[in-house]
């Protein structure tokens, strides 16, 4: 497996049912194989592709705004997470439920799953946000009923293990993003997009 360089632009792609519905460039920040860290700089376009299923519940939104992202993803986790930053300070550690990332030649790919933790300030308490989502991506045929009991499943365990302090990302507190990184335009992510629908 070839690693992504610290600076690059890559995509992060929301695949639902074999289909990009959402692509987004971000910059990675580290790569171990094990451990993906990108961010997504507020003002980052988002490119919604055409997709069988109907608008991605983001559609209309050109850019990420409100916030720049760290996002960090651990092999076969079904989530990662997301330190939030407004105007460079850090807010909190958001646990995005989601697909294990699966990597291509230029970038990832993953889907949210709906539920998510929020972990405000980054300290001791947390809590559920979202949990109502997954019976209702059931129901609207984005997960199987399967896949909604695989994510309760992962749930129990990233809070059994904030409830016990375990935080193997925990390296990645502190961190601050680098001011002079530009915010990135989307070209290239806009032409494999579209080269490859």
């Amino acid at each position: 497996m070839e690693l992504f360089a610290p600076g690059t632009v890559i995509d992060r792609r929301e695949v639902l049912h074999g289909r990009t519905w959402l692509a987004t460039p971000v910059r990675v920040v580290w790569d171990s194989g094990d451990i993906l860290v990108t961010y997504l700089a507020e003002g980052t376009p988002l490119l919604f592709p055409a997709h069988p299923f109907g608008p991605h519940p983001w559609q209309g939104q050109e850019q990420w705004t409100g916030s720049s992202l760290l996002q960090v993803h651990r092999t076969g986790d079904a989530y990662s997470l997301w330190a939030f930053y407004q105007d460079g300070a850090f807010t909190g550690w958001y646990v995005n439920f989601e697909a294990p990332a699966r990597r291509w030649e230029y970038g990832f790919d993953t889907v949210d799953h709906g539920v998510d933790i929020w972990i405000p300030g980054g300290g001791p308490k947390w809590q559920w946000k979202d949990r109502a989502d997954v019976a209702h991506l059931v129901q609207a045929g984005r997960l199987t009923q399967d896949e909604a009991d695989a994510v309760w499943a992962e749930t129990e365990k990233v809070a059994a293990a904030l409830d016990r302090d375990e935080r193997w990302w925990s390296p990645w507190e502190g961190w601050k993003p680098d001011p002079t990184w530009p915010v990135p335009d989307g070209e290239a992510s806009r032409a494999r997009l579209y080269a490859s629908s």
